[in-house]
């Protein structure tokens, strides 16, 4: 018996594509898309190899939500998964939301880190002007925020997620000027730089299927907006527009281990898509943050 013909490859036009150019169901090795940057609505990921799932989150200063996440299967058929967007978030008060120690909303991104988390720190500017000590010191403290479920409500630690720094690296975040996820190199990179104007920093994520349970996170690079945003260690009663950089960082950590944003109507919340210039608030987590972990763990 002669051999199966396959489909005819797709006709793709050249540089970025939008999902309705490559729209689920479609395969990425007829098509040649692997490589090749798919965009929606202003946020953008390049198509990993099949057996890979890539997700970008980005933090706003407004609080809309700006992120999705594309799943190649292992023959090559693509689907997607979208953050719905709340325009409407920058209109809302904080003092409006429940407050964070009673707040138990939150999100999953259907992933999780089964061993431990080992990250690098670029080797370029960093947030805030502070040193390489510094910044080691101000991300360490944010990722063990999420990995030991910092809190004030009372709540006992018994999230299992481990992290380890080991170096600095001359290896960049996969993630370009516009915020899009760029192919990843093995390497969780935390650094600094320009990534548009609308994203105070983004995280980009890779992952794979397990039998059972969430994905297996395979990577995750942070980068901070130090293009467009200014960043502070020590917020003041001087501050106006600075971002409390471990605020920041606390909130990317949690979507490296997994957590997604909690969303209009629950500000409060360190996962919540804006930390709030001069706010140190998400520095410890809320209800909903930490039930979103202990879902996981």
């Amino acid at each position: 018996m002669g051999e199966v013909p396959r489909p005819p490859a797709c006709a793709l036009a050249r540089g970025e594509l939008t999902v309705d150019d490559l729209p689920a169901g479609s395969s990425v090795l007829d098509c040649l898309a692997v490589g090749r940057v798919v965009t929606h609505e202003g946020a953008g990921v390049a198509v990993p190899e099949p057996g890979t799932t890539v997700s970008v989150d980005a933090l706003t200063v407004d609080g809309s939500a700006h992120g999705f996440t594309l799943t190649v299967a292992a023959d090559g058929t693509v689907s997607y998964a979208y953050e719905a967007a709340h325009p409407e978030a920058v209109a809302r008060a904080r003092a409006d939301a429940p407050a964070p120690c009673t707040d138990g909303a939150y999100s999953t991104a259907g992933r999780k880190e089964y061993g431990t988390y080992e990250w690098f720190i670029g080797d370029g500017p960093l947030p805030g002007r502070l040193s390489l000590a510094e910044s080691r010191r101000a991300f360490e403290d944010a990722i063990a925020t999420i990995t030991t479920s910092r809190n004030d409500c009372g709540y006992d630690d018994t999230v299992t997620a481990k992290a380890r720094f080991l170096s600095t690296t001359g290896n960049e975040a996969g993630i370009d000027r516009a915020a899009r996820c760029t192919r990843r190199d093995g390497l969780s990179v935390w650094d600094a730089g320009d990534i548009g104007g609308e994203a105070v920093a983004t995280t980009c994520s890779w992952s794979r299927p397990m039998p059972d349970g969430p994905e297996e996170l395979l990577e995750a690079d942070v980068r901070f907006n130090t293009h467009e945003f200014p960043f502070t260690n020590r917020p003041s009663g001087g501050c106006t527009h600075a971002y409390d950089v471990r605020s920041v960082a606390t909130h990317e950590a949690g979507h490296v281990f997994g957590l997604g944003h909690s969303g209009v109507g629950h500000e409060n919340l360190t996962m919540y898509a804006n930390s709030f210039a001069c706010s140190t608030d998400a520095r410890t987590l809320g209800k909903g943050d930490i039930l979103g972990l202990r879902s996981l763990y």
